[in-house]
């Protein structure tokens, strides 16, 4: 059901790093913008880190020195590289994409199912 399809969660130590990675489960015609978003327990959803087109990144200061996005427009794939991660990473963390899926049509918003990372020792 999902349109994303996100990879790389898991646990991971304090200080530690994980790499999150998402695709499209199908063909698409061009990608605009990317990012990834988390929702910890109790906490509302945040925007962690988003990519435009152009390739200009924003980052939550939350994540900020820590965490990196990049994207692959050939495999329209988005990764996040997250490192000296702390326990408040833990998170639902969830790939957002602004999809067109052929010429000319509207740019609409594709979800991931979500993926989650523990940062524990």
């Amino acid at each position: 059901q999902a349109l994303l399809v996100e990879f790389g969660g898991g646990l991971a130590e304090p200080g530690g790093s994980l790499t999150l990675s998402c695709t499209t489960s199908g063909s698409t015609f061009s990608v605009n913008g990317m990012g990834w978003y988390r929702q910890a327990p109790g906490q509302g959803r945040e925007l962690a880190a988003i990519i435009s087109s152009d390739g200009t990144t924003t980052y939550a200061d939350s994540v900020k020195g820590r965490f990196s996005i990049s994207r692959d427009d050939a495999q329209k794939t988005v990764y996040l590289e997250m490192t000296k991660l702390k326990p408040e990473d833990t998170a639902v963390y969830t790939c957002n994409m602004e999809v067109q899926n052929y010429p000319g049509s509207a740019y609409v918003d594709y979800w991931g199912q979500g993926t989650q990372v523990t940062v524990s020792s």
